[in-house]
């Protein structure tokens, strides 16, 4: 009776194996969905990424407002009879004295 019970033991062990360790197991399945996950995630952050730079495009065909503050910030241009002030302030935030 012994060895039938261990022998049991032993085949329900042996089927149950390829369920919880082998290729298509359980764990394989929650690694998986955890990839799912994080891929998604980053898709997302991709698509407001994207709709930002699609919205950013067509203000740049559309209208003259963003190239001209395109110009301004990153290329430091002026319209001409502009002056261009720059206020630089202390370490703290405070204006200089």
């Amino acid at each position: 009776m012994r060895w039938l019970t261990l022998t049991l033991v032993i085949l329900i062990t042996a089927l149950q194996w390829p369920l919880w360790f082998g290729k298509g197991s359980w764990l394989r399945v929650w690694q998986l969905d955890k990839q799912l996950q994080e891929q998604r995630a980053t898709n997302q952050k991709l698509i407001a990424r994207n709709a930002a730079l699609d919205a950013e495009v067509r203000d740049l065909k559309q209208g003259t407002d963003a190239m001209e503050e395109r110009a301004r910030n990153e290329l430091g241009m002026i319209r001409n009879g502009e002056v261009f002030f720059q206020l630089l302030g202390s370490n703290n935030g405070n204006p200089p004295r």
